[in-house]
């Protein structure tokens, strides 16, 4: 086997289990670290395509741009998460559907 079809079969395993984890949990930090699992996979899966077409460069360049989109949404995430767990004493995502207002 290639190196990209390493790479591939990984980042569709990632993907996968990702997947599944976030149809599995209720939990909203372990939801947060699930989605960072799966924008990675998603990575790999960019830098592979750009080192297969022969624009590693591009690549590398557009998976930078995504590290930082992600991690400011992240940032976001977590500072959400933390104020519902202070109103709510729960991080159970269906406790949070009974909030009004």
């Amino acid at each position: 086997m290639s190196d990209t079809t390493v790479v591939l079969v990984g980042a569709f395993a990632l993907l996968g289990l990702g997947w599944y984890g976030l149809m599995t949990t209720r939990h909203l930090m372990k939801m947060i670290a699930i989605l960072q699992i799966m924008v990675k996979a998603v990575l790999l899966l960019l830098i592979a395509a750009g080192n297969a077409s022969g624009q590693p460069s591009l690549a590398q360049s557009l998976a930078v741009g995504v590290i930082v989109a992600d991690t400011m949404v992240t940032v976001v995430a977590l500072a959400l998460a933390v104020q519902l767990y202070q109103h709510c004493q729960t991080m159970d995502i269906r406790e949070f559907a009974r909030l009004k207002g």
